[in-house]
């Protein structure tokens, strides 16, 4: 049985083929603002859930080597076609259940936390950026809330089609997951995780996102 997450991979082949993107090319600010504010290494970037590329492609354009890596073959397939010329930069791995060797200076995972439902599947997602971290190394954690509202959906329903509304029009897509947990859940999870908060709050990323926690994490005690 195919794991709930994996229905953003039929989200996206569904959306694709009627010659849209599914989200915005709009940049997240923050991402920038926290390479910048401090001095992120160009060399050694990670990113979780690039989609359909619009954080990954300004870094690129920007001289970053960064490896951007999302579980949907489609997302990856679409990011390859779009930006050829950084083709090999763009990767299929579920940090859920997939190995990989290499460590990093900086991981960043942009509205990724919050398509993990199960307790299980967020614990895999920290530790595979423990894991992938190097000592000094930072990560920057986006996901989906307000900070005091909570939801989860129901993972049953991950795969069935849902009306959505799309600039394109009304759409009927996979309806995937969600998990949006307050500010105090967010906290306590990333410390359960063996992590240092270096700064925390709410941010935007407009127009696909009016509110996103945020988290800068360090390993504990480094």
């Amino acid at each position: 049985m195919k794991k709930y997450y994996r229905a953003y991979d039929k989200r996206y082949k569904k959306i694709h083929r009627k010659g849209h993107m599914w989200s915005s090319d709009n940049p997240t600010p923050l991402v920038m603002d926290i390479l910048n504010k401090y001095h992120i290494n160009k060399e050694s970037i990670l990113e979780i859930g690039c989609g359909e590329g619009r954080d990954s492609i300004v870094l690129l354009e920007q001289g970053y080597d960064l490896l951007a890596t999302d579980i949907s073959p489609e997302a990856i397939k679409y990011c390859q076609r779009k930006y050829i010329e950084f083709r090999d930069n763009f990767m299929v791995l579920d940090c859920i259940n997939d190995k990989h060797t290499k460590t990093y200076d900086f991981i960043f995972a942009v509205a990724v936390l919050h398509m993990f439902v199960l307790d299980e599947d967020r614990k895999k997602f920290y530790e595979f950026i423990y894991k992938h971290l190097n000592p000094n190394g930072l990560a920057l954690v986006l996901s989906m809330g307000d900070g005091t509202n909570e939801m989860t959906s129901n993972i049953k329903e991950a795969f069935k089609p849902k009306e959505r509304n799309h600039e394109s029009g009304i759409i009927k897509v996979a309806a995937t997951s969600c998990r949006m947990v307050n500010m105090e859940t967010f906290k306590q999870e990333i410390k359960n995780n063996g992590f240092d908060i270096v700064e925390s709050g709410i941010t935007h990323s407009e127009p696909d996102f009016d509110n996103l926690l945020f988290a800068v994490i360090k390993k504990e005690n480094n």
